[in-house]
């Protein structure tokens, strides 16, 4: 009896698992390519390429900008540490919402002020994670 309860045992932790793996991993690929498109968007500022970071915006950005020319002049006065990252890391990814995931950043300008960025990104229906909001601020004991 006690074999039987043992490999029955066994048995629903294996279901049990299974069920929670699979949304785990695509938990851990939708945080991946989250980072991947944040990133794919700082290399495209670093490179001047409008269009590559235009196109990591959510189409509620897009809107507000006639083309991605105005989105990378807006970016270049008004998130210059975003801009010109002299580096970065990303320190957390994290779900916010239903299709929403939060990327917390660090990163330093090309003065060496460090900075805290906060991106929103939110999935499309073609599954893609586009950028629909950051805030940075001076990171904290930052004097520069």
């Amino acid at each position: 009896m006690r074999a039987v309860l043992s490999l029955l045992t066994a048995c629903l932790c294996l279901i049990s698992i299974q069920r929670v793996s699979p949304a785990n991993a695509s938990d851990d690929a939708a945080k991946l390519e989250a980072r991947a498109t944040v990133e794919r968007q700082i290399e495209a500022f670093r490179k001047d390429d409008a269009a590559t970071a235009y196109a990591q915006a959510a189409p509620s950005i897009q809107g507000m900008f006639a083309s991605p020319d105005t989105f990378i002049e807006m970016v270049r006065k008004g998130y210059g540490a975003v801009y010109r990252a002299r580096s970065f890391s990303i320190d957390r990814v994290e779900e916010s919402g239903e299709d929403g995931l939060t990327l917390g950043m660090k990163l330093q300008d090309e003065n060496g002020v460090d900075w805290m960025a906060l991106y929103s990104l939110e999935k499309q229906s073609d599954g893609a994670w586009r950028i629909n909001g950051c805030r940075i601020v001076k990171a904290p004991g930052d004097n520069a």
